[in-house]
């Protein structure tokens, strides 16, 4: 494993670790919003694909992690921004083929990019957010006069301040993730709990049906988070065997 630093179009260090066992393929693992390329998901997610001798490459996204930034400023676009940049360096190294991994906020983030990478084989979304601006409204949870008032909101996601300008983002990606969805050709997986308060999942089944070569699974009594160990193993065990066959299958 080595740490990788990289910039973003706005020039702010990114920080990776690549797991280079393969030098065609790498599946780049995009995390959800106030969490790292440290996360239980993909820390396990690397060792099972390294393990079937494919690369991995887990960044942090800006605001987050070892990436320079602030999370108030995180966006939507900027997230897109992150990955392509993750593919460029990727390819730079030599990959030929990108698999790519999102999870919550980056599930939109990876839906919005996938269409752009030419190297990609495969895409895998866990609990994916489709739709930001359906999830903003659906939830009701913030008072949008007094957020862009104020010019950002305090208690997102407990613990964090998130500019206006997510929302601004937002509202300019009204439905383009479902748009995203209509384009892609590569085999798809979509993992989703049947009990997600966090992400519907009609949002999922409504991206299932718009991606061309898409397989939905959906994991009875299961919470955004997979908590119950037995939740979080399928998971990792569907994406990864998928992400597996879809590597190997040409």
């Amino acid at each position: 494993m080595v740490k990788l630093f990289f910039e973003n179009s706005k020039q702010n260090k990114l920080c990776g670790i690549l797991s280079d066992v393969n030098k065609e393929v790498v599946v780049i693992m995009c995390h959800g919003a106030n969490s790292s390329k440290d996360s239980k998901t993909f820390l396990m997610l690397e060792k099972e694909l390294n393990a079937k001798s494919l690369s991995t490459f887990r960044f942090d996204f800006y605001g987050h992690g070892g990436s320079e930034g602030k999370f108030e400023d995180i966006t939507v676009s900027e997230g897109v921004d992150d990955v392509l940049n993750a593919v460029k360096l990727m390819v730079g190294k030599g990959f030929t083929r990108i698999g790519l991994v999102g999870s919550s906020f980056s599930g939109m983030v990876c839906l919005l990019a996938a269409p752009l990478v030419k190297e990609l084989f495969v895409l895998a979304l866990k609990s994916p957010v489709c739709d930001y601006y359906d999830k903003l409204v659906w939830q009701g949870i913030y008072d949008f006069k007094k957020w862009k008032r104020q010019g950002f909101v305090s208690k997102y996601l407990n613990t964090k301040k998130l500019n206006y300008s997510f929302f601004e983002d937002v509202m300019t990606l009204k439905g383009e993730g479902y748009l995203a969805a209509g384009k892609l050709r590569v085999p798809t997986i979509i993992v989703h709990g049947d009990n997600d308060k966090t992400a519907p999942l009609t949002y999922s089944v409504k991206t299932s049906k718009l991606i061309k070569n898409c397989e939905l699974e959906i994991i009875k009594d299961c919470g955004h988070s997979y908590f119950e160990p037995e939740h979080f193993d399928k998971m990792i065990r569907l994406i990864g065997e998928f992400i597996v066959v879809s590597a190997y299958r040409n």
